[in-house]
């Protein structure tokens, strides 16, 4: 991973009121993220149920913010082409979920969407490095999933420099990505151990100075963090 990638803020919409989701989207762009993700929870992977594929689709019109979907669900290669087509250009699989993860990866791209792996708190970065050359993105998991407003696991900042160097050793734009506990007290430590996309909830919905001033924070925090 190139050391000059920039630094992106991608708000998860799972604090949001889910009736008020085109509203949100629509203030988050204008706050200056980065692109959007959704936490996709099937209820057997996670205990949560939350985003199908119409209900992303129904809101792809009101910004021009990219998507990502986070799949934390079961086989899902059942659900690739419904995920795309509601308007993810970016798919995040978890290497937990999947019995033939190559496979999976593989079929994300020739879909035409970007591929991403999840690894959860106690899954080792050895889970990714044999399917690394098919990742556009690798996401450390900075909390269990399946719930927002979880606490950072600080532990977590030696599989990002793991996946830093994992990325570089593969020659390609491989971007890292934390999700879980980040806010303006725990960024820093991610961003400086390797990761350069930031997945924030509960810190930017719940910023005292709204959501413009959460994202100026968290970035400006990151960017310090790995001199930029």
């Amino acid at each position: 991973m190139s050391a000059k990638q920039e630094i992106s803020i991608i708000p998860s919409v799972l604090p949001v009121d889910f009736s008020q989701l085109g509203n949100a989207l629509v203030d988050l762009e204008k706050a200056g993220v980065d692109r959007i993700q959704w936490d996709v929870m099937d209820g057997v992977f996670v205990p949560n149920l939350t985003f199908g594929p119409d209900v992303i689709a129904s809101t792809r019109e009101v910004t021009a913010l990219p998507f990502e979907a986070h799949l934390m669900i079961v086989e899902p290669d059942q659900y690739i082409e419904r995920y795309i087509a509601s308007g993810c250009e970016l798919l995040i699989v978890h290497a937990e979920s999947t019995r033939h993860l190559h496979r999976t990866l593989a079929r994300v791209k020739e879909a035409g969407a970007k591929a991403g792996v999840a690894l959860n708190p106690a899954t080792p970065i050895e889970a990714v490095e044999n399917v690394a050359d098919l990742c556009d993105l690798i996401l450390v998991m900075t909390v269990n999933p399946g719930f927002g407003g979880q606490a950072y696991i600080a532990t977590m900042e030696r599989k990002i420099r793991q996946a830093h160097e994992l990325a570089e050793s593969v020659s390609n734009q491989i971007e890292i990505e934390v999700d879980g506990g980040i806010s303006a007290s725990t960024v820093a430590g991610a961003a400086a151990a390797g990761a350069r996309a930031l997945v924030a909830g509960s810190a930017l919905f719940r910023h005292a100075g709204g959501l413009e001033a959460a994202v100026s924070e968290i970035r400006s925090i990151a960017a310090s963090a790995v001199g930029q």
